[in-house]
């Protein structure tokens, strides 16, 4: 059962454009995936971060397992490229750490689930208990010395992108599109409305002749009845 639910969320995720994924091996329990980041005030804008996703046999009743390929200067990715992140954490609320229930892992989360909340983690990281202590101090302490080491990494990981990949990019994905206009101008209207109304003029002066006509002709048929 767990392959088919891997497949099948395997081709939907191909589909969309914020993440590039393929099969590691051929082996639907471990996937290469890659994470485009769209938002552009994120510091992580334009990045594209490779990372090995492996799943359980009895998924998706436990959890898959995160590691990204590149380690990111970041506080809740460790220094091998593994993430802190409740989503990955087995079912089951756990008092040592507080994390409740709901936000761990469920037999309801999918692949999906877990990249979305990675893409939030990056833009948003949780320094109360840090992966990476140095990285939280220097979030709190330097914020624009870690901004650079984000930059850095987001430069870093572009080397990564496959030859002959097209980046999406924002104004790529969300670009709105242009509406359409007719070739249409109120003169061209106000033209066609003289127009009939001078047809209209026409025809109504014909049909006062025509009648006129007729009226003069019963006229002169009751006088020769007369004679």
């Amino acid at each position: 059962m767990a392959d088919k639910i891997l497949m099948n969320e395997f081709k939907a995720l191909n589909k969309e454009s914020w993440t590039h994924i393929s099969l590691v091996n051929d082996n639907v329990f471990t996937w290469s995936v890659a994470l485009i980041v769209l938002n552009e005030e994120s510091l992580y804008y334009g990045g594209y971060f490779k990372a090995v996703m492996s799943f359980p046999k009895n998924y998706p009743y436990s959890p898959p397992d995160f590691r990204f390929e590149r380690p990111l200067w970041h506080p809740n990715v460790y220094p091998d490229g593994r993430l802190c992140i409740s989503i990955l954490h087995s079912p089951g609320e756990d008092v040592m750490s507080g994390e409740a229930a709901g936000e761990r892992w469920s037999p309801v989360q999918r692949v999906e689930s877990v990249l979305i909340s990675v893409l939030s983690l990056l833009d948003d990281a949780e320094t109360s208990s840090p992966a990476n202590v140095d990285a939280g101090v220097q979030l709190r302490r330097d914020l624009e010395g870690y901004r650079e080491r984000v930059r850095q990494d987001t430069t870093k990981s572009k080397q990564d992108i496959p030859e002959g990949f097209e980046m999406p990019t924002h104004e790529s994905i969300f670009k709105k599109e242009e509406p359409k206009h007719d070739d249409f101008s109120w003169s061209d209207s106000e033209a066609e409305a003289d127009f009939g109304s001078e047809s209209d003029e026409e025809m109504f002066d014909d049909d006062d002749e025509s009648e006129d006509a007729e009226g003069g002709e019963e006229e002169d048929d009751e006088d020769e009845d007369k004679d």
